[in-house]
């Protein structure tokens, strides 16, 4: 068994002790809205929680609440009527075989519509997955049912194309052409990632949702919280904090609900495919540097209350805290937790420990949290 293998399965027990724990129930002095946020998970939301909304969040976290909206998670979502994409893109077009895609802005809102030039399906777009940096794809309301478009907006191109993930190939029918018809699991995982408050107790309620990833998403419901807090009583055991999580938990616990670890990630259909890259705590799982140290895990990099960083200098450091020994004995560097600085150098060095990579049909390149030495046209790994 190698290095790789051992590292999945002590993930996977990870995992399981975790869910295990969340499951156990806890002090009985605790009310039942402090129960589901020690217990926190943002795909398990359960009947009943109840939310206190961004603006009560906003009474005390005053910084937080000023620089979250730059967040892309906070983004992940929009409604068709306020996407910026749709508003600046009136028409737009694709053709393949005799099927025609085209999204129109009509007023305030955008139709999706597409026809094999004897019929035509055409309905609004009444929610937007994905900011637009890389593209977006529209979930879309037809016939009682959820579909995500068949095809998706991708910023590179200024234009439409082929949605990741659905075949390239001319579809067979109007139907297939218009979508994918969402089962229902899908759809909580969809939209418990994307929104706030829309799935609760195995149920979507659309109604109910709040576009993007915002503070509840992650924290839990604070409603218990917020009105201990407004009586001066404030509780911290009522309210959810990732902070306190350990590294692993973090990144493949909490963060891999919607971001993807090693076990959900394997059982999806294209698994095997590059498309996988868009997945960093699997990704950074196969890094030989990963291990329970906070230091590798997601927010060691990527501050959730932010916008993203873009600079490499900021990056760099986050290197450098455990990449800065050069002189002392490999094991006294282990034993104070730092490791060998490169021997290339110590700045950009995302650029070849973490390459981009562009999935066929993505349009954009994804960088790869796979933190290796990177080669020129090496194999992609998974």
């Amino acid at each position: 068994m190698n290095h790789r293998d051992r590292k999945k399965i002590l993930a996977r027990i990870i995992l399981a002790l975790a869910f295990l724990i969340a499951g156990s129930g806890f002090a009985s002095n605790l009310t039942e809205q402090a129960q589901t946020v020690r217990r926190w998970n943002p795909l398990r939301v359960p009947a009943g929680a109840r939310f206190a909304g961004d603006q009560a969040c906003a009474e005390c976290h005053q910084n937080i609440a000023a620089s979250q909206p730059g967040n892309s998670m906070w983004r992940a979502m929009e409604f068709g009527a306020e996407s910026p994409i749709l508003k600046s893109h009136p028409a737009l077009k694709f053709r393949a075989g005799q099927y025609v895609w085209e999204i129109t802005r009509q007023g305030d809102q955008s139709l999706y519509a597409v026809s094999d030039g004897t019929e035509t399906i055409s309905v609004p777009i009444h929610f937007v997955f994905g900011q637009g940096k890389a593209g977006q794809t529209y979930v879309l309301q037809y016939d009682g049912a959820l579909y995500e478009s068949r095809v998706s907006f991708y910023n590179d191109i200024e234009g439409l194309d082929f949605t990741v993930g659905s075949s390239r190939a001319t579809p067979k029918s109007l139907r297939e052409a218009f979508g994918r018809k969402i089962p229902h699991d899908e759809t909580l995982r969809c939209f418990g990632c994307h929104s706030t408050g829309a799935a609760s107790g195995g149920q979507l309620s659309v109604e109910k949702l709040t576009p993007g990833v915002r503070c509840e998403a992650c924290h839990g419901p604070g409603a218990e919280h917020v009105a201990a807090t407004r009586a001066g009583q404030p509780r911290a055991g009522a309210i959810f904090n990732p902070g306190r999580l350990g590294g692993d938990e973090l990144t493949q616990v909490f963060c891999a609900a919607c971001h993807g670890n090693a076990d959900n990630v394997t059982t999806l259909k294209n698994a095997g495919d590059l498309i996988n890259v868009r997945f960093q705590p699997y990704r950074i799982f196969n890094s030989k540097c990963y291990s329970n140290d906070k230091r590798i895990s997601c927010t060691a990099c990527h501050d959730a209350h932010a916008p993203l960083r873009q600079d490499a200098a900021y990056y760099d450091e986050k290197c450098l805290a455990c990449h800065q020994s050069n002189r002392k004995p490999a094991a006294e560097a282990r034993e104070k937790g730092a490791a060998p600085r490169c021997r290339t150098g110590v700045k950009n060095c995302a650029e070849c420990h973490m390459p981009k990579v562009e999935p066929p049909g993505a349009h954009f390149k994804f960088t790869d949290h796979f933190i290796r030495i990177g080669k020129t046209n090496e194999t992609y790994k998974n």
